[in-house]
């Protein structure tokens, strides 16, 4: 049975034993300092933990774990806390174990076309490590230069590339994790095609609930041969979403297409300036061609061909490396720069089927027009994963409510449609309890059985995923069964 009550737990002990493992520098206890750590990029709600823990080893994790079973306090692994959905968010009487210091590259070897890394390890910085030797990772989140390849692991991220090349569990071979007992074990391995279970792929994308990966290897790729981004601007949303649809019908799978409506268009040249889009557009289609010379020229006058068809005023194609970095940059800054442009916003990570795409971005733009917010879309329009970002003022009594009942409504318009409730964000706090209008009883029964085979304690970041009755009320009948939900559900703060 997990503690809930602050006062039942004598911390001095626990954090002699912290100390004793990691040393005094390596354990943060002093409120003012775990300030830092109660909140990830969810925001909205803040929760600072009992204290916070930075291992630098495998070894390191596993002893901290052992020592949060043997006083059966939860424990919640955290990167570089820029996940969307509440998914690194501490709990009261809660160990964090922050893997920022885990920042090594452990091996490259560019003739198998791997790297091995430590959690820590920022995105950008294992193609940085392989460029020069013509390769690179695939999966690049906008948060890429800040986020860590182990927040990649729990959320299963995406990124602009993800259409042609996949998620981060297409790029994942194996894993050393510390599992929630505090022992260690090693899933997949060197090579593609690993016979058994795929508990790799079970594993990616758990959101820590089953254990801490501490090693991690990866795949890379070759850079392609010539790349060409298009930005096509479009006079109405209904024509760029047409677009989208037609570029993949003709059979044309780009590295990435990416589309941004006109409040999202403002918004980032106000703040990047790059002077590459166009203010008055309803919409632009970002189009990245990439393969073979002959291949890329022959799909660049298709797409062009596409996109004039379906009424797109002007369009500019970039093959020098400086300009597409540019036309990029632009997308990649869009969460920021709507920070700019209004107090608050709250973002929603949901997926449509291609082909819903103009129905459903008349459905977002009637909540709009109902709830009185304005809502910026920008989203990966190849696979249809959709991050409508409403904006709001988080000062006004109420607001965040109304905010996620909006985000909400998108949600189940998702799954209406066909579509799923997360593309690359992961459930976390914030969406699970909107697991039932995806999933039914006996399907959330049978992922928490996978669940409780790996976390039988319910220790390995406790209240995140599975809807639970305090939290979700009617909507959490799946977890409302003893043997599946966990002993803790917390009541965490809004701010």
């Amino acid at each position: 049975m997990l503690i809930q009550d602050k006062k039942e737990i004598d911390w001095k002990p626990i954090i002699k034993e912290f100390i004793a493992v990691l040393g005094e520098k390596g354990v943060v206890q002093r409120k003012e300092e775990l300030i830092t750590y109660e909140c990830d990029g969810l925001t909205s709600y803040r929760q600072r933990p009992a204290v916070a823990v930075l291992p630098r080893t495998t070894e390191q994790v596993a002893a901290v774990v052992k020592i949060c079973n043997r006083y059966s306090i939860p424990f919640i692994a955290r990167g570089s806390g820029t996940g969307l959905s509440g998914g690194a968010l501490p709990l009261e009487n809660s160990v964090l174990i922050v893997t920022s210091l885990m920042r090594q590259i452990l091996k490259i070897d560019l003739e198998n076309q791997r790297v091995i890394v430590q959690p820590g390890i920022i995105n950008s910085w294992v193609t940085q490590a392989v460029s020069g030797a013509g390769f690179y990772f695939a999966p690049d989140p906008s948060s890429q230069i800040i986020c860590s390849i182990g927040g990649n692991i729990a959320e299963n991220s995406g990124g602009v590339h993800c259409l042609k090349y996949g998620v981060t569990t297409n790029h994942v071979l194996g894993l050393k994790i510390v599992l929630p007992d505090g022992s260690i074990t090693d899933l997949g391995g060197q090579i593609p095609e690993m016979p058994g279970y795929d508990l790799t792929g079970v594993f990616v994308g758990s959101e820590g609930t089953l254990g801490i990966a501490t090693e991690i290897t990866l795949k890379i790729l070759k850079t392609a041969e010539s790349i060409c981004v298009l930005l096509a601007d479009f006079t109405s949303v209904e024509a760029a979403a047409a677009s989208v649809s037609d570029i993949v019908s003709a059979g044309i799978i780009p590295g990435g297409m990416e589309m941004m409506d006109n409040i999202s268009i403002n918004a980032v040249e106000d703040v990047v300036a790059t002077n590459c889009y166009p203010r008055d557009a309803a919409a632009i289609l970002l189009v990245e061609v990439d393969g073979l010379t002959v291949e890329v020229n022959a799909n660049k006058q298709k797409v062009t061909d596409i996109c004039l068809k379906n009424g797109a005023r002007n369009i500019t194609a970039a093959s020098d490396p400086e300009t597409r970095l540019k036309l990029w940059k632009g997308r990649k800054a869009a969460f920021a720069a709507a920070g700019h442009v209004s107090p608050d916003y709250y973002v929603q990570d949901g997926v449509i089927p291609r082909t819903q795409l103009p129905y459903v971005l008349t459905e977002i733009e009637a909540l709009s027009q109902k709830y009185g917010y304005r809502i910026a879309n920008v989203f990966h329009a190849g696979d249809g994963n959709l991050h409508p970002l409403i904006l709001f003022d988080n000062s006004i009594p109420g607001e965040l409510e109304k905010v996620e009942e909006v985000g909400g409504e998108i949600l189940k318009l998702c799954v209406k449609v066909g579509g799923s409730i997360s593309g690359e964000h992961g459930i976390g706090a914030d969406k699970k309890c909107y697991m039932p209008d995806m999933f039914s009883d006996t399907d959330l029964e049978t992922m928490q059985w996978v669940r409780e085979v790996f976390n039988p304690q319910s220790l390995a970041n406790p209240g995140k995923i599975f809807p639970t009755p305090r939290t979700c009320g009617e909507g959490a009948k799946a977890s409302s069964n003893a043997q599946f939900s966990s002993p803790l559900s917390p009541h965490i703060e809004r701010f």
